[in-house]
């Protein structure tokens, strides 16, 4: 009953930025944490971001930090991820996950989205 849709990614070069979006609609958005993971061909999905409902609290894969910002509007739905410095290493598919509660784990949610494509050239 949760639809969850991204959009935003497409190819960019190496060191260059990129801004996901991910808008939830269907049964009740609030209350609930969010999240983003990826997946490389041939590799396990990993652990990108997640924030919580109020918004005070997030986490970043090691990977991330410090380049990748999450961010969520609860008035629009939708929750953001600013993509900066980015390298040839953050190529994979990016999925958007709603959480069954108001946290998070980096093992998933309870829905997602059908994904977005991030390449980027070095």
């Amino acid at each position: 009953q949760v639809q969850l849709v991204e959009s935003g990614g497409g190819l960019v070069q190496a060191g260059g930025s990129l801004r996901l979006s991910c808008a939830a609609s269907g049964r009740t958005f609030s209350s609930r944490a969010m999240g983003w993971f990826r997946q490389a061909p041939g590799k396990e999905r990993e652990f990108v971001a997640a924030i919580t409902w109020s918004g005070g609290g997030t986490g970043y894969g090691d990977s991330v930090k410090g380049r990748f910002t999450i961010s969520r509007e609860n008035a629009k739905n939708t929750v953001y991820l600013q993509m900066n410095s980015l390298r040839p290493g953050d190529t994979a598919v990016y999925y958007c996950t709603l959480f069954s509660g108001g946290y998070y784990s980096d093992e998933g949610g309870a829905y997602w989205g059908q994904g977005t494509q991030v390449t980027v050239s070095s």
